[in-house]
Parts: C-alpha cells; structure tokens; sequence
C-alpha cells in the first residue's frame, strides 16, 4: 500500500512519459490516467454502459466495444454533451488512477494525469501529497511536437495554446523537473527526487 502520492504533470510534448520511465526504472508504480481513460471504457464496464444509455447504442461498435471515432465526432460538435460524457468518465478515471497508487508496493506511487492544471491541481485530487510538473519552454515543446508528430507549425501552436500556460502549471507545483535538453540530464534531477520522496514518505517514528 502506497499512501504518498506524487501527482506528474507537464505541457504536451514536456517529457512527462520519460520521466514516467524512469521513475518505474527506480522501482516506482506509475498510474497513467491516458492508460485509465481506456480502461474504464472496456467493454462491459460500468462507464461504458453510462455511455451508451447517454448517446444510444450507435455508439458501441458490433463488438460491443467504444465507437471511438463516432463518440469524439458527437463531443466535439457539443459542450453539452463533452461535459455529460466528463461526468461519467472522469470521476471513474480518478478512482482507476488512484486505487493503482494506493496499492502500489513502491514506497510511493507516481499518478501521471497530463491536464492535472486543468483539472484544479490537488483541490480536485485531495489525496495527492505532492505535484511534480516536468517543464520545458515553449519553443522546445514546439519543436519536439513538430519532429515527433511530423505536424505543421501552425497545428502546434494551437496544440500548446489549447493546454493550461508554462505559469499556470508552475503555479501548483510543489516540485519542478526542468526537461529543456538531452533526456539523460532527467536522470539526476529524477534520483534526487525519488530520495525525496522515499524520505517523506517513511513511516514517521
């Protein structure tokens, strides 16, 4: 059982998934909530049949699984209906992410949830004990965007300006991992963290 929970976060294109890693390369359980979205839309999950009594039964593909495609075409086209589709698969999604954590075998648990600022920081997740934003200036999330994703600088710059700021996420950290050059320089800000963490989160004698 894990009760000191880290909450990751960072802009698109920051470096989250490869501090991510190297955290489970100290022997640390991480808990995606990417990875959550997807798991509690399984079929026959709970979520999923939400859904389907929401938007009708078109919405579930002949194997009984999300029609992805058909779902973000009905969102996108409403704010009424992306907010009644959030109302059911969010709260499910905290709940993934968390009992991942406070299972864990790690001393404490990293919950990486990518729109973290978004959501309100810990005043939506009260059980995280820390938030830990991986930054990286605009300029080079611009650029790894447009050489890992092969976009137009145009597509970009919307995909940045669509996120929480470089200052909002820096405002509800409690710790910074500057992510701006060569991954490898991650490797000692993330060990001395990870010394932090096992620290604060021994049991106090």
């Amino acid at each position: 059982m894990s009760t000191f929970i880290i909450g990751l976060t960072g802009g698109i294109a920051s470096g989250k998934s490869e501090v991510s890693r190297r955290f489970e390369a100290l022997g640390i359980t991480v808990a995606d909530a990417d990875i959550a979205a997807r798991e509690v839309v399984a079929a026959g999950s709970p979520a999923l049949a939400q859904i389907a009594a929401l938007f009708g039964d078109g919405i579930l593909l002949a194997d009984g699984t999300l029609d992805r495609a058909r779902l973000r075409q009905r969102v996108f086209a409403s704010n009424d209906e992306r907010r009644a589709l959030e109302a059911i698969t969010h709260p499910a999604i905290r709940a993934r992410v968390r009992s991942i954590c406070e299972n864990a075998n790690s001393p404490y648990a990293v919950a990486a949830i990518p729109l973290l600022t978004e959501a309100g920081g810990k005043a939506s997740y009260p059980w995280l004990q820390r938030v830990l934003v991986v930054d990286a200036p605009e300029a080079v999330q611009h650029a790894r965007l447009l050489s890992r994703d092969n976009i137009t600088a145009e597509l970009a710059d919307q995909m940045i300006q669509a996120q929480a700021s470089r200052t909002q996420r820096l405002a509800i950290a409690d710790d910074v991992i500057v992510n701006d050059g060569h991954p490898d320089a991650l490797q000692a800000q993330i060990e001395a963290l990870d010394a932090r963490y096992r620290a604060l989160a021994a049991p106090k004698t």
